[in-house]
């Protein structure tokens, strides 16, 4: 039988948690605000699925663009392309400078 090539193949590692840091993370996580313009790093907080980027953009860095709904649209560099990715606050941590 062929192996599934599921959402989560090759990428549970990336996003586990440590032992004691698991459960949910605090609310000003979750309510925190960024205007366009803002660098921000896509930090996957695997607690929550809701809003969650696909996994291959764990770590990189982008500009953030506008907002849809509670989400940001975040445009990072992907080799020579520009992607947009759509992910909630909580999976996103400010830059710092």
């Amino acid at each position: 039988m062929e192996k599934s090539k599921g959402f989560w193949t090759k990428h549970t590692r990336k996003v586990r948690k440590p032992v004691r840091k698991r459960g949910l993370v605090p609310i000003t996580r979750i309510l925190q605000e960024f205007s366009p313009g803002d660098r921000v790093h896509i930090k996957i907080e695997p607690s929550i699925q809701k809003g969650m980027p696909h996994p291959r953009f764990h770590g990189y860095t982008g500009v953030v663009k506008g907002k849809r709904g509670r989400a940001y649209i975040v445009e990072i560099k992907d080799g020579n392309a520009t992607k947009q990715i759509i992910a909630l606050p909580v999976h996103l941590e400010a830059q710092k400078q």
